[in-house]
């Protein structure tokens, strides 16, 4: 959408079209139970300016709410809080020393600079080692890791823990050092509307459930996007925004180099629970979760950093689980996923009762983070394609954060950059017009 907006922008011609019967993508709206809130947990940080200046142009960065942010850690089938540093300094798992190197790896990793191309050659498990420890990376590190990463963990790179603490320290405010997130009342429900209406003011025009099937080259040298429905229609540029492996499935005239790179990038997909319950888990907005006999990655409570009010007074919690894209959990009936899920939460929390829970909802997501594997630099696929007028731009080309709706609009940001460069004649389509391109979502 970022990108539509911006080629509209620059006087382009835009038409976006998208395979889910919404906009937004794994940033869309849901309705759960009677309340409409984020299909999947999102915050804002106040570092976050490529997500803020949007909101900006939005309208709504004035209307932003900051809280502070607790964090709990579940280990050895006990909850502890870590929301400050006096909590720190008691955490049971971890002796004095290892404490001190866990900081010290955070505080390193968030204030200085690094090479992405020279962390991008390190494994992530080394990487650790050498600055936290074996002990603190064997009780804290490789649990978080395989909750997110599965055994994929082991061919990741140490850009990920990089990115992923530089982001989290970046929310911490001076001072008593804790945590603030934001959010704009109504959730991505409002933003992704008020999106919608400047897309429409720009002249961005926009079609639903339009699942492409193929991209083709006319006689012409137009491109021809093929829909499921039958349809087609003639661009002279074309931007899949596709996940790598299914931008290689609608892309069939790309060189095999290009297919092999494509296909080669490994994804974590997304078991997503939202819980809508009567009454609070806890007072922590993320807990951690390194036991793998919890079925989730983690307990996000978005009612302890979002006003109640927002969800009827009910609290609101999601209870991620990642997992290998070709994973056959991704197939698990519902039931079986909320039994699961529900007893866990049992036994973390002896308070609750399965007759809080108002709602159970379960989303689920293929191609949802491209694993930052060893040498990913190196081998992340090009904006430009061989095929002249086909471009790609998808999450996988984000090498230096990780992933989330500012790194997105980022992206999305420096891809619509390269438009605004002069292209060459010979790049344009002939008997097309240059300002003519599409955005396409599958």
């Amino acid at each position: 959408m970022t990108l539509a907006l911006r080629l509209a922008r620059q006087g382009k011609s835009v038409t976006l079209f998208e395979a889910s019967p919404f906009l937004g993508g794994v940033a869309s709206a849901w309705q759960l139970g009677d309340i409409t809130w984020d299909r999947h947990y999102h915050v804002t940080l106040s570092s976050d300016t490529h997500l803020l200046s949007l909101l900006r142009e939005l309208g709504l960065e004035k209307e932003l709410c900051w809280n502070r942010a607790q964090t709990g850690f579940y280990v050895d089938s006990r909850l502890h809080s870590l929301s400050n540093a006096l909590e720190f300094l008691r955490f049971p798992p971890l002796t004095l020393p290892e404490k001190l190197r866990l900081a010290a790896t955070i505080l390193w990793a968030s204030r200085i600079p690094h090479s992405v191309e020279k962390l991008d050659k390190i494994p992530v498990e080394d990487w650790l080692n050498a600055w936290s420890g074996k002990g603190v990376t064997q009780k804290v590190w490789l649990p978080l890791l395989r909750a997110k990463l599965g055994d994929g963990y082991r061919g990741t790179s140490a850009t990920f823990i990089w990115a992923t603490i530089a982001r989290m320290y970046s929310a911490r405010k001076s001072g008593a050092k804790t945590e603030h997130f934001g959010y704009v009342p109504g959730g991505y429900a409002r933003i992704l509307n008020a999106f919608e209406q400047l897309l429409s003011r720009s002249g961005v025009s926009f079609h639903l459930e339009q699942p492409a099937r193929a991209i083709r080259k006319l006689s012409g040298g137009e491109l021809i996007i093929e829909f499921d429905s039958g349809q087609s229609k003639a661009f002279s540029h074309v931007v899949v925004t596709a996940a790598a492996p299914l931008a290689s499935q609608i892309c069939p005239l790309l060189q095999e180099t290009e297919h092999s790179r494509l296909r080669g990038i490994k994804y974590q997909g997304l078991i997503c629970a939202s819980l809508l319950l009567r009454h609070p888990l806890s007072p922590f907005y993320i807990t951690n979760i390194a036991d793998s006999r919890v079925p989730f990655t983690a307990v996000i409570e978005m009612s302890a950093l979002v006003d109640r009010r927002q969800f009827g007074g009910r609290s609101l919690v999601y209870l991620p689980k990642y997992v290998s894209s070709d994973s056959p959990d991704l197939a698990l009936p519902e039931a079986e996923i909320r039994e699961s899920f529900l007893r866990a939460l049992e036994q973390m929390h002896p308070r609750f009762s399965r007759e809080d829970v108002a709602c159970f909802q379960v989303s689920r997501v293929k191609y949802l983070l491209p694993i930052p594997t060893i040498n990913s630099f190196a081998n992340r696929p090009p904006f430009s394609t061989s095929v002249q007028g086909l471009y790609l731009v998808n999450s996988s080309q984000i090498l230096d954060g990780t992933l989330n709706v500012n790194e997105t609009v980022r992206l999305a940001e420096s891809a619509a950059r390269r438009f605004a460069e002069p292209q060459p004649a010979e790049h344009l389509a002939p008997g097309l017009l240059p300002h003519e391109l599409v955005a396409t979502h599958s």
